[in-house]
């Protein structure tokens, strides 16, 4: 019962996702309206990540699986994609260079946003940090490995 409950609040929301997407003036997708949504009741504590957790960990485990069919469909398109696959290649190369350096760039930011908080006793994101005072540095180190960050 537990399963079909986690499944049903995700069919709502994504269910919900579509219904705001058919009613906006313009278009934006309903897969991210969706993980908006969930996000905001998340963050209201409407719905307790207990709530979705299974189902959630078992659609990222098999997050592959729902590649398949883009790929597959990109066969359609080789005839149009043959010529340009030089192309695509450099933007693939240079959008995953970039996407490394905003990764790096927002993790530096975030974490001096972190120190300064906690020079100040507090600050902008003491509420992130809260519940880890007394923790050492190999403690956090160890909960990164594990996945807890």
């Amino acid at each position: 019962m537990k399963i079909i409950c986690q499944i049903g609040i995700i069919f709502a929301l994504c269910w919900v996702s579509e219904v705001v997407e058919a009613l906006l003036p313009f278009p934006f997708p309903a897969s991210v309206i969706g993980m908006l949504l969930l996000f905001a009741l998340l963050g209201l504590k409407v719905i307790r990540v207990e709530h979705i957790r299974e189902k959630s960990d078992f659609l990222l485990s098999n997050m592959a699986f729902f590649f398949i069919p883009a790929g597959v469909s990109i066969i359609n398109y080789f005839d149009v994609l043959k010529g340009n696959v030089g192309k695509l290649l450099l933007i693939c190369f240079l959008t995953t260079i970039l996407t490394f350096a905003a990764t790096v760039y927002t993790v530096r930011g975030v974490l001096w946003l972190m120190n300064r908080g906690r020079a100040a006793g507090g600050g902008a994101l003491s509420a992130c940090t809260e519940g880890t005072e007394g923790e050492t540095e190999e403690q956090e180190t160890e909960e990164g490995r594990k996945g807890y960050v």
